[in-house]
């Protein structure tokens, strides 16, 4: 956990969420009604991700694959009672030993949705650059910002910054990327291209982005591809469409919720509860099990302290 108010403030109140027993009640609630929990991360420590795997085990859920939760919504009117499903976000290279290893070591299934650019350019994440920036004190701009700006204009400021600043690779390799996608646990999903805001992009730049990274993948993998997740879970009923076009089978976004028989008609909609990588393991507890709210009264008045 990164020391700082807002983290301490928000480790208090999740350990007063799991001590009144919210964490149990979701949990019950969860398997009662036949909900599958939905968690992803993007670059998750080692430790963090084996504590979130044995964290379920110990608390009976059973781990089930993109593929399978695909076969549950399609064609079985029964949902299991304990099921979580894991995906990872943007294809860190850390990735290979934090979670591929992990995953092996306990026979559970993860997918991994990849961002191909980064990975077969050895360049780093966009963001990296902006973060980067931002610290040195050459642009006033934030990742924030640039997520909600037209994508040619971030795309410009973006190319400005990498005439001054050199950074080294954040992804896997494109071997690492073949070698991970041969082992049983692993699944391998698209993230773009170059991870833009599909909203913030013209029709031919989001369908080029969905599209091609399909292709992309399949051609080094030499495996079929089927599952898309949104970049910082941004999209639209055209991103649908194309997704849909572009021949992928499920996708996921970034909403806070359990998946429940509704999304039997929302395969292109199916959420995912955050597991960020700096705050604590309680925090991380109750956002797994549905419980954190951002929108608690709590909450709000953590973030207007650290703001």
């Amino acid at each position: 956990m990164k020391i700082n108010l807002r983290n301490i403030g928000a480790w208090f109140y999740a350990l007063y969420l799991i001590r009144i027993g919210k964490i149990k009640k979701a949990k019950s609630y969860t398997f009662n009604e036949n909900l599958i929990t939905s968690v992803y991360s993007h670059n998750p420590s080692k430790q963090l991700f084996e504590k979130c795997v044995k964290w379920f085990i110990k608390n009976g859920y059973e781990f089930i694959s993109v593929e399978k939760l695909k076969e549950i919504l399609i064609n079985e009117n029964i949902f299991p009672s304990s099921a979580v499903i894991f995906t990872i976000d943007d294809g860190w290279k850390n990735n290979v030993s934090n979670i591929v290893t992990i995953a092996e070591k306990y026979n559970i299934p993860v997918s991994i949705f990849t961002t191909t650019q980064p990975i077969l350019n050895g360049d780093a994440f966009w963001w990296s650059y902006i973060k980067k920036a931002h610290e040195n004190k050459l642009i006033k701009n934030t990742v924030n910002d640039l997520k909600l700006i037209n994508d040619e204009n971030r795309i410009k400021i973006l190319e400005h910054i990498k005439l001054k600043i050199k950074l080294k690779g954040d992804a896997m390799s494109k071997e690492e990327l073949i070698k991970i996608s041969k082992c049983k646990s692993i699944s391998i999903g698209s993230h773009t291209i170059t991870h833009p805001i599909l909203t913030k992009c013209t029709d031919t730049k989001s369908k080029e982005e969905i599209l091609e990274s399909k292709t992309i993948l399949e051609n080094c993998i030499r495996k079929k591809v089927i599952q898309f997740a949104y970049p910082n879970g941004n999209y639209s009923i055209r991103e649908m469409n194309f997704l849909k076009e572009s021949g992928y089978e499920i996708a996921f976004t970034t909403e806070n919720s359990y998946i429940n028989k509704s999304h039997k008609n929302k395969i292109y909609e199916i959420p995912r509860f955050n597991i960020p990588e700096n705050v604590s393991f309680a925090e991380n507890i109750c956002r797994m099990t549905g419980v954190w709210s951002e929108k608690s009264n709590l909450v709000t008045m953590i973030k207007k302290i650290w703001a």
